[in-house]
C-alpha cells in the first residue's frame, strides 16, 4: 500500500488513494490481473468513458481483476523515483510490476512518453525485447493504435478496434496457454484474433530513399492483414451500469451515454469518423434503460451524450423527450456536446436548457465555404447565419466557434475567412431587435493545427510548419476588429511532433525514448512541453521530422500502417482526396 507520508508531500493525494464509489475490490489471489493505465493524469483518465466501460467489462468476469492506474503528477513521481517506490494501482497500492497484464489506452500522441515513464516508475525495462517471461505482459489500444509503428519496440501487443470485441478471447487464451507456452507462445496464440497485433512478428524494411520498401509476417500465426475487432450489435454489447465515482474534481464529472459510433457525415480530416465505422446505433429503449440505470447509481447531476455527431442519432428527439422524462424528476442536467448548427440540435438545446441559456459550441472547421467544401464539411454560410440568428432568437448570446488551420489547399482568403465569419456572427446578432439583445454577445473562436491522420482521406497530405502555423495565428488576430470576438489557438511547436508521432514508422521509436531520457513527460500540457528536446532528439537518432510531415507522399507509397484494415479501403480514401481537389478548384 502508499506510504501516507508520501500523500501528505504531494498537492493532490485524493489522484492516489483510490476508494471511489464502485472502485471493485477483490482477492487477487489466483486471478488474472489487469491494470489499466492511462497515461496522462487522474482528472482526465477518469473522465474517459472508454476507461471506465473496459474497467466494468474485464471486472465482470470472476477470473480477472482489473485495476487502475495513471501517470502520477510531477510531485509524486518525482517521490517515488527518490524513494525507489514502484508505481502502484489504486485498487490494491501493489507495483504494476506485480500484474499479469499492463495495458495503456493511447488517446493523444503527446502522451506517448508518458507510457515510456510509466514503464520505468514500474521498474521495468522500456522495451518490449529486453523483458523476460516473468514481467507483464504490456499491451496497448485506443484510437492511436490505427498507427502503432512509433510505439511498437516499447509493446508485446496492441489491441486494435472495439474492446468488448476480442479482449475476452485474449483474457481465456492467457488462462489457457500462458502457463505452458510463456509469454511468446500466448502472444502467437492471440496474434490469430481480430484486432491484435504483435510487433515482434513483422519486420519493416527500408528503400534507400527511407521509405518503407516491405513489412514483413515473420511468425506463422501473425497474420498479414491484421483486421480490427468490431463490436457489430451494441445493443448486446456490454456497457455499465454504473461508473467509478471519483472523490475529487475531474475534467468530466458527469455520467456518459454513448448513442452510437461512426458517423455519416465523412468529413476527410476526422480520423475518428473513419476508423470507427461502420455507423452503429443502440436502440432508443436501450439507451432509456441505461441512462437510468447509472443516474440511479451514481447521483450525478449531468448526463453527456457522447457520440461524434450527437444530433444524427435517428428519432433523437424521442430519445431527448425520454430523457427529459428521466432528467426532471433527478433535476439532472442533458449536456450535448457535439451538435451541428442545424434546426435539430437548436431545438434540443431549447429542450434541455428551459431555464438557463449557457453558450453553443458549433465546428465550422474552416473560415470559407470553398475550404468546406474541400473538407466535406457539409455546412454553408448560410446555415451558419441562420442557425446563429436562431439561436439568438432563443436566448443564447454566447457562440463558441472551432476551425482548423492549415488544411490542404488553405489560402490567405481562407484564413482569414475565420476572422471574419466570427465577425460575421457577431453581425448577426445586432439584427435582433434591442428588445432580444439581452446582453453583449461574445464569440469565441478556437482555432487547431491541422494534423493529417491515418485512414483519411488526408493522410497523404504534408503538413504546415510551425512557422507557417504561426504566421497564420497572427493574420487571425490582425483580422479580428470586434471586441465581442476573443481568439485562442493551439501551440504551433506541438503540432509538428503530433504530425511526426501520428504518422511514422517504427525508426521513430528511438526519438520517443530519446526525448524521455532528456526530460519529455506531459508534453501534452502547455507548461510543459519544450520543443527543444524533440529537436534535440530528433538530431542524435539522425532523423529528420521533415520526412514525416512536410513531404507529400505519393498514393502508391506502402504506408507503416497499410498491413491493418480498419474497414475503410484505401481506394475510397484515394477517391475521397481525389473529390477535395476537384472541389477545391
Amino acid at each position: 500500500m502508499i506510504d501516507d507520508k508520501l500523500l501528505l508531500q504531494v498537492e493532490k493525494p485524493g489522484r492516489y488513494v483510490g476508494n471511489e464509489i464502485h472502485m471493485v475490490k477483490k482477492e487477487p489471489a489466483g486471478l488474472t490481473r489487469f491494470a489499466l493505465c492511462f497515461p496522462d493524469v487522474y482528472e482526465v483518465g477518469m473522465s474517459h468513458l472508454g476507461l471506465q466501460i473496459l474497467y466494468f467489462f474485464l471486472n465482470r468476469r470472476d477470473d480477472v481483476y482489473c485495476e487502475r492506474a495513471f501517470m502520477p503528477w510531477q510531485d509524486m513521481a518525482g517521490l517515488l523515483r527518490a524513494g525507489g517506490q514502484p508505481l502502484f494501482a489504486l485498487e490494491t497500492g501493489d507495483a504494476l510490476r506485480d500484474f499479469s497484464f499492463i495495458g495503456f489506452t493511447l488517446q493523444y500522441e503527446l502522451c506517448y512518453t508518458n507510457v515510456l515513464a510509466m514503464l520505468e516508475l514500474a521498474g521495468l525495462p522500456l522495451r518490449a525485447a529486453e523483458r523476460g517471461d516473468d514481467a507483464p505482459i504490456v499491451c496497448a489500444g485506443g484510437p492511436n493504435a490505427c498507427n502503432p509503428e512509433p510505439m511498437a519496440d516499447f509493446i508485446d501487443f496492441f489491441y486494435i478496434g472495439d474492446g468488448e470485441a476480442s479482449l475476452d478471447d485474449v483474457m481465456d487464451i492467457y488462462r489457457e496457454v500462458f502457463a505452458e507456452k510463456g509469454k511468446r507462445g500466448f502472444l502467437a496464440e492471440i496474434a490469430k484474433l481480430p484486432g491484435i497485433y504483435v510487433p515482434a512478428f513483422y519486420e519493416p524494411r527500408y528503400n534507400e530513399d527511407g521509405t518503407l520498401a516491405a513489412f514483413d509476417s515473420v511468425r506463422e500465426s501473425a497474420p498479414a492483414v491484421v483486421k480490427k475487432a468490431l463490436a457489430k450489435n451494441l445493443d448486446e454489447t456490454y456497457f455499465p451500469q454504473k461508473t467509478l465515482i471519483p472523490l475529487i474534481e475531474t475534467t468530466h464529472h458527469r455520467a456518459a451515454l454513448e448513442l452510437f459510433r461512426g458517423c455519416k457525415r465523412g468529413c476527410r480530416f476526422c480520423q475518428a469518423g473513419m476508423i470507427q465505422r461502420p455507423l452503429r446505433y443502440r436502440k432508443t429503449e436501450t439507451l432509456l434503460s441505461q441512462a437510468e440505470a447509472i443516474l440511479d447509481s451514481t447521483g450525478h447531476e449531468e448526463i453527456s451524450l457522447m457520440s461524434l455527431s450527437t444530433s444524427d442519432y435517428p428519432n433523437f428527439h424521442e430519445l431527448l423527450d425520454g430523457l427529459l422524462a428521466i432528467t426532471a424528476k433527478r433535476q439532472v442536467n442533458i449536456s450535448l456536446p457535439s451538435l451541428r448548427l442545424d434546426a435539430t440540435s437548436l431545438e434540443a438545446m431549447r429542450k434541455t436548457q428551459e431555464v438557463r441559456r449557457s453558450s453553443l459550441t458549433f465546428a465550422p472547421e474552416a473560415g470559407t465555404q470553398r475550404l468546406r467544401d474541400v473538407i466535406n464539411k457539409d455546412i454553408t454560410d448560410a446555415d451558419i447565419a441562420e442557425g446563429c440568428r436562431a439561436a439568438f432568437e432563443a436566448g443564447f448570446d454566447r457562440i463558441k466557434l472551432y476551425f482548423m488551420s492549415g488544411l490542404p489547399t488553405e489560402t490567405e482568403a481562407d484564413t482569414a475567412g475565420i476572422a471574419e465569419l466570427a465577425e460575421a456572427v457577431v453581425d448577426e446578432y445586432y439584427t435582433l431587435p434591442r428588445e432580444k439583445r439581452r446582453r453583449a454577445v461574445t464569440v469565441s473562436i478556437s482555432c487547431s493545427c491541422f494534423v493529417p491522420k491515418p485512414f483519411t482521406p488526408f493522410q497523404w497530405e504534408s503538413q504546415d510548419t510551425p512557422e507557417t502555423f504561426v504566421e497564420k495565428q497572427r493574420l487571425i488576430k490582425s483580422k479580428i476588429k470586434k471586441k465581442q470576438v476573443s481568439y485562442r489557438y493551439h501551440d504551433a511547436p506541438t503540432a509538428m511532433i503530433e504530425g511526426v508521432l501520428a504518422r511514422g514508422d517504427r525508426r521513430v521509436a528511438a526519438v520517443i525514448e530519446k526525448a524521455y531520457r532528456l526530460g519529455a513527460v506531459f508534453d501534452g500540457w502547455t507548461e510543459f512541453f519544450r520543443a527543444e528536446l524533440w529537436r534535440e532528439a530528433f538530431a542524435e537518432c539522425g532523423i529528420d521530422p521533415d520526412f514525416y510531415t512536410r513531404r507529400k507522399r505519393p498514393l502508391d507509397e506502402l504506408l507503416p500502417w497499410d498491413f491493418i484494415d480498419m474497414g475503410i479501403s484505401k481506394e475510397f480514401l484515394q477517391s475521397e482526396r481525389g473529390r477535395a481537389y476537384e472541389q477545391g478548384l
